[in-house]
């Protein structure tokens, strides 16, 4: 059996899930199309998703080819719930990328493609709503040749734009000729000998689109169907099956995680080799993060037709749900990590303190947050024990109306939010290094602990290095010191999380199990792993002041394009708000300008634009960089830890005694 698991991304209001419908109901999964409006749609299933008309969290539903069987991704469309996007990427075979015929290239819309570019996912582009008053198709597709950049073949053209009657008309032009012979030099020869077969043609299309070198495109309506027939045949012919070794070591990669009725874990994830059964002990984790766990799988489902079913063994390839797996994450590996491990798009840059409204009790405030946490990793908890604050970073405002919203309606907990503020990280300027001895000094811990910090290329994360034998103390004593340096990263000498470093450990020690006679192990003059735990963040942040640390915010870069006229007042409020225009061109008669502006400066471009720019003004950002503070306060956050910066306080927190 062929199996293709194929996703199905868009910019907001593209028609997605109304593509998803249609799919169904042609392929006979679905014996009536559901409405986005009337929140009858088949795969946004939550309650808030029907109400609001958007998809928040990914689905899958499975329907069957004459060659193959699709496992269809339904993703979200709100750049706010781009991280729900970035964990479906890693587990697709192929995408159809939904472009509307009437608003044409978004901003969205071109953070995927690159992203589908550079992943190397083939890639199918369908120009939805033909059907609708104001719909172009030649316009639209020099605008995705322009905007996206990318090689596109149309698969045919359009007639009957903007009445019910649109209908797609296929037809490999001259334009798909060319743009397939650009990158096939035979292909390109059989043309200049005199002709090129439609065989031979078609051969060179599937292979290019399956190589992810071009992109077909196919122009139609989700609503009336027009189109959908010979997309569903582009799909079974252009884009390539799951591979998989079903014989091979388990390697899979969990990209869903929810709760089942009694609030059990269950992790839906794509299996890339080897085969899962019914009652394995498997391991799991992130290598990132340097936690995981193993787990007994209970029960697994497959997607068959719409529903899904009971199995008890999944092999390779497949789009698979699994209970058992207590601890387990969205983003987490299954056996051997997957390919779907590193972050494809921008982390969030923006933090908000949540408020609980009256009645609400912290404790349980914390727990639902720190659950929503396990579905998305990217919503950071962070938890202030002396203020009593809990604070969580986002992508934007519509994901905190839907935090918000989630709280109340699945945790039953009233919640206000305070203003958004922008996440910034730091990085070492310098080399920094610091070491305390067992039982010297002022070191009240049976530990000697010696770290070094370096910088690292933007980009790099965290690592840790080892200079000291890995035989010369128990394990379990290194593990304490590396998970505590990537705690302690968390909050560094601003109170920003600390990134793009190497920490080196270049000296250790310890006190060896003592015990009296006709007693037992005696903590006083014996090392434990609270020992390594508790020295390490006063090491490690002594050494991040030999180092310095710089604090970058976010910037994004823009595309402005406005009026020609409209330049000479929207040049210096660009200039005041800190965006550094970097090129410039023109495009009909507007003025078009790239550049990068800082995050936190992007709404109030955003809401002077229409005064500046007579509302004709259009602005694209996107999260490009971290850059250095330059001039005025350096921002700083509040700590949430025990303060390793003030060694006394510190100490008090944590050993209950001065340390002097």
């Amino acid at each position: 059996m062929h199996l293709l698991n194929l996703g199905i991304l868009a910019h907001v209001d593209a028609g997605k899930t109304s593509l998803t419908e249609r799919l169904l109901y042609t392929a006979g999964v679905i014996d009536e199309i559901g409405s986005v409006d009337a929140g009858s749609t088949t795969t946004d299933t939550l309650a808030l998703e029907r109400r609001r008309g958007i998809t928040i969290k990914s689905a899958v539903v499975s329907f069957p080819l004459a060659g193959v069987t699709v496992n269809l991704i339904d993703t979200p469309g709100h750049p706010d719930f781009i991280a729900e996007v970035e964990r479906v990427l890693g587990v697709l075979d192929g995408a159809v990328l939904v472009v509307s015929a009437v608003e044409g290239v978004q901003a969205q819309t071109r953070v995927l493609m690159r992203t589908l570019r550079r992943l190397g996912i083939p890639t199918l582009v369908f120009v939805n709503k033909i059907d609708r008053r104001g719909a172009r198709d030649a316009a639209v597709l020099r605008q995705m040749a322009q905007r996206l950049a990318v090689p596109l073949v149309p698969m045919g053209t359009a007639a009957g734009l903007g009445t019910r009657a649109a209908r797609f008309v296929p037809d490999l032009g001259p334009a798909a000729l060319e743009a397939l012979a650009d990158r096939d030099d035979d292909l390109l020869a059989a043309y200049l000998d005199g002709g090129v077969p439609e065989g031979r043609l078609r051969r060179s299309l599937t292979a290019q689109t399956r190589g992810a070198s071009v992109h077909p495109v196919y122009f139609g309506s989700a609503v009336t169907g027009a189109g959908v027939p010979e997309l569903i045949g582009g799909i079974e012919r252009l884009l390539p099956t799951a591979p998989g070794d079903p014989g091979g070591r388990l390697s899979g990669t969990v990209f869903k995680v929810e709760r089942g009725p009694a609030g059990e874990k269950v992790a839906y994830a794509r299996l890339f080799s080897g085969t899962l059964r019914v009652r394995d002990r498997i391991p799991f984790g992130d290598g990132r993060r340097g936690a995981g766990g193993e787990g007994r799988v209970t029960a697994l489902t497959v997607f068959d037709r719409g529903t899904d079913s009971r199995a008890d063994r999944v092999g390779a390839g497949r789009i698979v749900k699994v209970w058992g797996l207590g601890g387990v994450r969205t983003g987490d590996a299954l056996g051997a990590p997957g390919r779907s491990c590193e972050h494809h798009f921008a982390p969030p840059t923006l933090e908000t303190v949540v408020v609980p409204g009256p009645g609400t009790d912290r404790r349980s405030l914390h727990l639902a947050l720190t659950q929503l946490a396990e579905q998305d990793p990217l919503i950071g908890v962070r938890h202030d024990e002396r203020r009593g604050e809990t604070s969580v970073s986002l992508y934007g405002e519509v994901q905190k109306e839907v935090v918000q919203a989630t709280l109340a309606e699945e945790y039953g907990l009233d919640v206000a939010f305070r203003e958004t503020t922008t996440l910034c990280v730091e990085r070492p300027s310098g080399t920094g290094h610091a070491v305390e001895f067992n039982k010297k000094d002022a070191n009240p811990f049976l530990a000697t602990v010696g770290l070094r910090v370096d910088p690292a290329p933007p980009g790099s994360g965290v690592a840790f290095r080892r200079e000291v034998e890995l035989g010369s103390m128990p394990y379990a004593f290194f593990k304490a010191v590396e998970d505590t340096v990537r705690e302690t990263l968390g909050q560094g000498l601003h109170g920003w999380e600390v990134t793009d470093c190497t920490v080196t450990m270049t000296h250790c020690g310890y006190s060896p199990r003592q015990s009296h006679a006709h007693q037992g192990f005696d903590k006083s003059m014996s090392s434990t792993g609270h020992d390594f735990r508790g020295l390490t963040p006063l090491v490690l942040v002594e050494a991040l002041r030999q180092a310095g640390t710089l604090v970058h915010e976010p910037m994004h870069r823009f595309r402005l394009e406005a009026p020609a006229d409209t330049l000479g007042a929207l040049l210096p409020v660009l200039a005041r708000l800190g965006a550094v225009p970097e090129s410039t061109g023109t495009q009909a008669a507007a003025w078009v300008l790239e550049g990068t502006v800082p995050a936190a400066r992007v709404h109030g471009l955003e809401q002077r634009l229409p005064g500046l720019t007579r509302g004709e003004g259009e602005l694209e950002t996107a999260f490009d960089h971290y850059a250095p503070v330059t001039g005025g306060t350096v921002p700083r956050r509040p700590r949430t830890d025990h303060n390793p910066l003030n060694r006394k306080e510190y100490l008090l927190n944590v050993t209950r005694r001065t340390g002097e």
